[in-house]
């Protein structure tokens, strides 16, 4: 006996058989019994966060982690003169500011969701510096750096380093700063990056607050926001720089704004008022009309450069935005921001590195035929090496941040719910071993090729029968999805089901979620190919030649051996008659050129006036377009795949 939800961020559905539905009134947040919950007078969030290494990746997922592992994140602080040999945040003169706090920031997740003993080492060996070298007063980090966004920052470490560990250390240490800020921010206020950032650093005040229910981190959390940026009037008045400006600012800076993308929510969280939680909404919607990139994120190159595709959108503006929908899934529950998160994490942050995972851009472009060093360049107020791929190509601060993206999508794939059960907020192949209803231990195993794949199976692993509620979370784009357990349930797109029963060791969940093929009409009126939440891209052939840097970890060109400025043919009313799917086995790793293990086979012709111009492809010509050159034959691969691609496709007048 089971029972099916159906709820999405307004309403709840409730039907007892697939085929029927009825609304009632949205759910009352609780409190999971066993995880942390915001305790009161905060807001209850949707979810609660499950702690680091509840969620162990696997499959193709484990892989990736693996092969960042072994590549730059392992290898950075043996050669990279921002951590080693002498950084300021292990003791040293050297680099004391933001570099060795964003380092760890992803180190320290993928540490613990690979095993890795060499990682494992030396996240225990940063993290320690910082725990026993806390000074009197409560200030933390190298004593040179007195800028509150890189002690915000190693906050964040903290607790990461915290739920994987238990260490006894961390409550105290971040208890005694959280103090020695209150004290001081009235004498020594947030300025620039600080005044931007300040909503990572009440994450971590609220994640203290929620374990010690200390007051006084509510009121250094609001005296920080009070000094802080309001993003929420941003997003809410949003000036659309349709024409990009070279003017550089704090305000349209494309990583401040992925970080912000959570700051009105954080301010929900601290005020309870509508406003805050509405200006998500709003900043989500215009960045997506002003400056929106296939990929899933936006053009910030390194400020906001609107909507064409030839503009870039820098690397750490990626994860950040992963990381922010990641905690706005948890504040909100909106299938939303699921859908917004896998299309980031699943396109946009493989395309900027190399397959290896030895070297990455600064910039990426969707449509990107070329990545050459060049002073003439698309980009705003980068440079025109910001999208080669290498160690430090552009500025050394992605090569310090670049290293969170994978590690804290995984550990988001599974939350918990109010009443005790667990909900699969994203979706892909991990295992996930956590606390529900009657304090009973389960285990999930989620065995998937997705997004390559349409079908995710699901094992629960219990010692006895246990009854709890298990969410999934079903993409707006899936239509006809069903769940097969000891019957076939028909969930809405756009939705979260919830099935409601005993469950028994062995029992199965077999999620399927039908990719049909769509169209997207975007910058001057072309088209951009998705199938499930992959965007796909011309497939270009790639010659990889080193230009500087050492054999170890050298900076690469990466030109095109293939034409690339085609238009493509399809049927507008039926886009699936226009492309054959191919698949291919699953190889490490997934995400090149020779691997993809999708291809779309589709028709174009060249569109001769479409040329190079400023060392990447000219400005769009506005669709539909002309050519009497013959028809061809191309392939299309996911968008990570692709290192060199088009996304944004003139269409055809045929």
């Amino acid at each position: 006996m089971h029972r099916l939800f159906l709820t999405t961020a307004m309403t709840v559905i409730l039907p007892l058989a697939p085929a029927m539905a009825q609304t009632t009134a949205p759910a009352t947040p609780g409190a999971n019994s066993f995880y942390p919950a915001n305790k009161a007078p905060l807001p209850q969030n949707a979810y609660s966060i499950l702690p680091l290494g509840t969620v162990m990746p696997q499959g193709w997922l484990k892989q990736q982690l693996n092969i960042q592992a072994k590549s730059l994140t392992g290898n950075l602080p043996k050669f990279w003169k921002s951590l080693a040999p002498d950084s300021g945040w292990l003791g040293g003169k050297g680099e004391s500011w933001e570099r060795g706090p964003y380092y760890t920031d992803g180190m320290v997740p993928l540490a613990f969701l690979t095993q890795d003993p060499e990682l494992l080492e030396m996240a225990h060996k940063w993290v320690g510096w910082t725990l026993d070298n806390q000074r009197p007063d409560g200030a933390i980090g190298p004593v040179k750096c007195t800028d509150w966004w890189p002690l915000g920052l190693m906050c964040k470490t903290l607790t990461q380093y915290h739920d994987a560990t238990g260490d006894p250390r961390v409550i105290p240490v971040m208890t005694k700063f959280f103090a020695y800020m209150k004290t001081e921010l009235p004498k020594r206020p947030l300025h620039q990056w600080a005044k931007m950032r300040w909503a990572d650093t009440v994450l971590s005040a609220i994640w203290l607050y929620n374990r010690t229910g200390n007051p006084e981190l509510l009121e250094v959390s609001k005296m920080l926001m009070s000094q802080g940026y309001d993003y929420a009037q941003q997003f809410s008045n949003f000036e659309p720089f349709s024409k990009p400006s070279k003017n550089w600012n704090l305000e349209n800076h494309g990583v401040n704004a992925g970080m912000a993308y959570k700051t009105p929510g954080v301010m929900f969280q601290l005020t309870g008022e509508a406003k805050y939680k509405q200006a998500v909404y709003d900043g989500i919607s215009n960045f997506d009309k002003y400056h929106g990139q296939a990929g899933g994120t936006f053009a910030a190159d390194e400020c906001f450069a609107g909507l064409s595709p030839t503009q870039g959108t820098e690397l750490c503006s990626v994860d950040e935005s992963m990381f922010s929908f990641a905690n706005l899934m948890a504040m909100f529950g909106d299938p939303l921001m699921g859908d917004k998160l896998e299309r980031m994490s699943y396109n946009a942050w493989p395309a900027t590195f190399s397959p290896d995972m030895w070297a990455h851009q600064y910039d990426q472009q969707a449509n990107q035929p070329i990545c050459r060093r060049s002073p003439e360049r698309w980009f705003i107020t980068n440079k025109g090496e910001a999208n080669l791929f290498g160690v430090e190509p552009q500025f050394g601060c992605c090569t310090a941040n670049m290293h969170q993206g994978w590690p804290k999508f995984v550990r988001h794939l599974w939350m918990a719910t109010p009443d005790d059960g667990l909900a699969a907020v994203t979706l892909g192949p991990c295992s996930v071993t956590a606390k529900v209803k009657g304090g009973n231990t389960v285990s999930i195993d989620v065995v998937t090729d997705y997004p390559f794949s349409d079908t995710i199976q699901m094992t629960i692993k219990t010692a006895n029968p246990v009854e709890f509620p298990l969410q999934l979370r079903i993409p707006a784009w899936a239509q006809g999805a069903t769940i097969k357990t000891d019957q076939t349930l028909s969930p809405q797109p756009g939705t979260f089901a919830t099935i409601s029963r005993i469950w028994k060791n062995g029992d199965t969940i077999t999620l399927t979620l039908p990719m049909k093929i769509r169209i997207e009409r975007r910058f001057n009126n072309s088209a951009t190919v998705l199938r499930g939440p992959l965007v796909y891209a011309l497939r270009i052939g790639e010659n990889w030649q080193k230009f500087r840097g050492d054999d170890a970890h050298p900076d690469y060109e990466v030109l095109p051996t293939t034409p690339w400025n085609y238009g493509l043919l399809f049927d507008a009313k039926d886009p699936e008659k226009s492309f054959k799917i191919v698949t291919k086995p699953m190889a490490d790793p997934v995400y090149s050129n020779k691997n993809a293990p999708v291809e779309l086979h589709a028709k174009g012709r060249i569109v001769p006036q479409w040329k190079e111009a400023r060392n990447s492809a000219d400005l769009l010509p506005v669709s539909p377009v002309k050519s009497t050159e013959p028809i061809q034959d191309i392939v299309l691969i996911p968008y990570g795949c692709a290192k060199l691609r088009i996304t944004e496709f003139p269409v055809l007048e045929e």
